[in-house]
């Protein structure tokens, strides 16, 4: 049968996706990019924020017209709003055939042939359940970089935060299975691994009582094929000196940390229920810039988070402009049901939400176009995404950039090159937020 498969949200997401796709592929069905064809419609949605949360309603009403009429024979949600909104979405969406929570998509195929038999079907698992499946991941990422999910859940409980609601308390992937599914990737031609979970710095902690994630990332670097390593969502008061260490010596990892702050102000960072505060963020910062000179930081911030002043936007801003990261982005505050920012006092107006985000980004803008403009004249390393349509050039991205959330260098060159291929660029111009380049 045709499948139709749409993933919604972050890369952790995506991982799950891939596996579905694994499983689904071995029982034979093939898939298709086009809705009129597709006998089979799977969405693995989001909910984090209320854009998420409407993406992913607006995508299952627009494909419950394909269920009430054409081939389609079953349509499936799956993912976070899935878990949150089980009973609403079968209840209110009656062209849905099945709902599967975060726990429970292993058992896919065989939900598919109860629908198939005229069932409806509500498949949920225990929240903290770890699951593993045994089929190839199916990559959706060109083949040539790969996401590598090391742990589920979040044990931090952040006042704004639903996660913990939706994907369970933390709990890492046993490092054999990772190893294992890492040689399986780099087999397939998998060139740059990116390690996610909602939080990759804790890793081990709940399976060997001990941080770990220096020694996985050891580990790693010994297996055949994969040339970068990149690490993300590290936050900063798990950050040790043997990570640093091994960031530092081990030649595959990208120095890049993504490093998720939201906010400055220690008041704010108090009511977010954040475990830092502004001079502890400062010296990891310091710290890292010191030990790793030319590590690339990017970070996401909060504003309009309930209760937070003209003062504490003011004190925002300036440590933007003091630390200077080299990627950033700012969400505006979503009010998320059953979390306990939800229920306080002081929430902040839609516009004045809106008019701090794009104050913070103007910012943010000079910086990264400052940074830009100090790499012309560097030569990096570059792995190459495609060629620009109809231009002798290509699309490339340094050890500075993660796929889809950075910039990218644009080099100008008769040569031939393959998606994958990595090649010696000297930077000769910048862009705003991405670079020029030439073949060395």
């Amino acid at each position: 049968m045709k499948l139709l498969f749409i993933s919604l949200g972050c890369d952790k997401n995506l991982v799950d996706s891939e596996h579905m796709l694994g499983m689904l592929e071995e029982k034979g069905y093939t898939f298709t990019d086009e809705e009129t064809e597709a006998e089979v419609i799977v969405i693995n949605t989001c909910c984090f924020i209320n854009d998420a949360k409407e993406e992913s309603i607006n995508t299952i009403l627009e494909m419950a017209e394909y269920r009430k009429s054409g081939p389609c024979k079953a349509l499936i949600v799956t993912g976070c709003l899935a878990e949150r909104y089980r009973q609403e979405i079968l209840k209110e969406i009656e062209e849905v055939d099945a709902v599967i929570g975060t726990t429970a998509y292993d058992a896919l195929p065989e939900i598919l042939e109860q629908v198939f038999q005229g069932k409806k079907e509500l498949k949920t698992e225990e929240l903290n359940r770890l699951v593993r499946t045994k089929a190839k991941r199916q990559l959706t990422t060109g083949g040539h970089y790969a996401h590598l999910k090391i742990a589920e859940g979040c044990d931090k409980h952040c006042t704004y935060c639903i996660i913990p609601r939706i994907r369970g308390s933390y709990r890492s992937v046993p490092m054999e299975q990772l190893l294992e599914e890492a040689k399986e990737l780099a087999e397939q031609g998998v060139k740059e691994l990116i390690l996610v979970a909602q939080e990759t710095t804790l890793y081990g902690m709940d399976l060997y009582g001990e941080k770990r994630l220096p020694k996985l990332l050891k580990e790693l670097c010994q297996i055949r094929g994969l040339r970068w390593i990149r690490v993300q969502y590290c936050y900063p008061e798990e950050i040790t000196e043997e990570l640093i260490k091994v960031l530092k010596e081990e030649p595959k990892l990208c120095h890049y940390l993504d490093l998720p702050i939201q906010h400055a102000s220690d008041r704010i960072l108090k009511r977010m229920g954040r475990r830092t505060i502004r001079k502890d963020l400062e010296q990891i910062i310091a710290r890292l810039r010191e030990a790793i000179p030319d590590i690339c930081l990017r970070t996401t911030l909060i504003t309009g988070f309930p209760g937070e002043t003209q003062e504490d936007h003011e004190e925002l801003m300036a440590f933007v402009d003091t630390c200077e990261f080299d990627r950033l982005g700012v969400f505006t505050y979503s009010r998320e049901e059953d979390t306990p920012a939800a229920q306080m006092p002081d929430q902040i107006l839609e516009e004045v939400k809106e008019s701090r985000q794009a104050e913070l980004m103007e910012l943010q803008q000079e910086i990264a176009f400052d940074k830009a403009e100090s790499m012309v004249g560097r030569e990096l390393e570059v792995m190459i995404e495609g060629q620009v349509a109809g231009e002798n050039a290509y699309i490339g991205r340094t050890y500075r950039d993660a796929p889809n959330v950075d910039g990218y260098i644009f080099i100008n060159t008769e040569e031939t090159l393959i998606s994958g291929d990595f090649a010696r660029v000297r930077v000769t111009g910048a862009l705003e937020y991405d670079l020029i380049g030439e073949l060395i």
